[in-house]
């Protein structure tokens, strides 16, 4: 088949790196003009992640760069500790940044996958023989299938979906980061100052100690902002941080040079059906939730499902139906653990208090690594395997 594959961060490539191992004509178009190199780390706990990581044959290179993860310790204004989770709380089995894990399937997909850089899908027309698809540069391809990879606020979902189908929810808090200079020579654990309703963070960079990382998270009604304005979203940053104490000023300070930003609200999206009869939805894009409900390593084994039910049967539909029956209970309940703003933010004095008192003992802290666990093992692993130039059960 033709295939057309919108995002390239993590379930595009991850996609792309599969249907190309199988034959098929694979292009991926990402708007950003290049591979994004920003991005905070992100975490596989779980046999059922590590396998498919494993099958892809990225395994053991996503582990030469692990960062290992970081304490995090939770301090007063005067840096005083007031409580400490271990590394393995936020880090998981396998942690990695978010630019190496997508520079890593980038790689291991080029060879199968055509990729088209600082584009995007403007307009798509679907109809019996394929999708008619219209590119922001002026571009016109028709495709036999397209799979919005495209994240949260997917242009798939827009342009093909009704809105009485989407039900995306805000979940009240927004998430940003962005690289610092480490003026403070800061080498182990991230450290959080907590204000009631938002945290800054700041934590080392794996792979500069002359840099650090920061993690901002603040609680907020739905903002309007263009996604593509990077002035506008650290404008807003400011607003809502302007003014508190710790190492806030400094850290803000960085803002205004910083190339990369991540910014977007902490949400989930519901979507009733995850496929029309040639265009399906795939991770983020069709079954997110930002920030803290095992999103990346859903999308990894997310790209793996369908890719193999695809090789299984040459109608779209029937494949596409098996794809969600496996994944839609499993993904339902993970998007349930999207709770990572109440979690670093709470949103009273009271609230912060009361988490870092509970967390504080081992017999809650152990019961909590062991829910991210059971909720990584909620996805069954399909037998199949798709292989360089064949497609078969193992």
């Amino acid at each position: 088949m033709k295939v057309l594959v919108s995002g390239a961060s993590v379930a595009g490539p991850s996609v792309a790196l599969w249907l190309g191992r199988a034959g098929h004509d694979v292009t991926v178009v990402e708007i950003a003009p290049a591979l994004r190199q920003g991005g905070y780390a992100v975490d596989f706990r779980g046999e059922v992640f590590t396998t498919v990581l494993e099958r892809m044959g990225v395994l053991e290179e996503l582990r030469s760069r692990q960062t290992g993860g970081s304490a995090m310790r939770f301090v007063d204004a005067s840096g005083r500790k007031l409580m400490r989770l271990p590394a393995e709380f936020s880090g998981g089995e396998l942690e990695v940044l978010r630019a190496d894990l997508s520079r890593v399937l980038y790689e291991h997909s080029c060879a199968q996958a055509t990729y088209r850089f600082g584009d995007s899908i403007a307009a798509l027309h679907e109809h019996a023989d394929g999708v008619d698809v219209r590119f922001e540069s002026g571009i016109e391809e028709t495709y036999d299938l397209v799979i919005g990879a495209d994240g949260m606020h997917s242009v798939v979902r827009r342009l093909a979906w009704p809105k009485e189908q989407v039900r995306e929810k805000h979940l009240n808090y927004y998430v940003a980061g962005w690289e610092v200079p480490n003026t403070r020579g800061i080498s182990e654990d991230s450290l959080l100052y907590n204000v009631p309703g938002k945290v800054a963070s700041v934590a080392p960079d794996t792979r500069d100690p002359k840099l650090a990382q920061t993690l901002f998270v603040f609680k907020a009604p739905v903002l309007e902002y263009n996604r593509r304005d990077l002035a506008q979203q650290k404008e807003i940053i400011r607003q809502h941080f302007d003014g508190l104490g710790w190492w806030v000023p400094e850290l803000l300070d960085g803002l205004p040079a910083a190339t990369e930003l991540y910014f977007d609200s902490i949400s989930r999206v519901h979507v009733d059906r995850w496929s029309t009869n040639r265009i399906v939805l795939l991770g983020d894009a069709g079954y997110g939730a930002t920030f803290g409900a095992l999103g990346t390593g859903t999308a990894v084994v997310g790209a793996y499902v369908l890719a193999g039910e695809l090789s299984q049967t040459p109608d779209l539909r029937t494949a596409f139906d098996r794809y969600e029956a496996r994944l839609r209970k499993s993904t339902s309940t993970t998007q349930d653990g999207a709770r990572a703003g109440t979690f670093m933010a709470p949103a009273t004095r009271f609230g912060i208090t009361a988490r870092n008192k509970i967390l504080d003992r081992p017999f809650f802290l152990k019961q909590m690594l062991k829910l991210a666990q059971n909720m990584s093992e909620l996805i069954e692993l399909p037998p199949y395997s798709v292989k360089e130039g064949q497609s078969v059960q193992e």
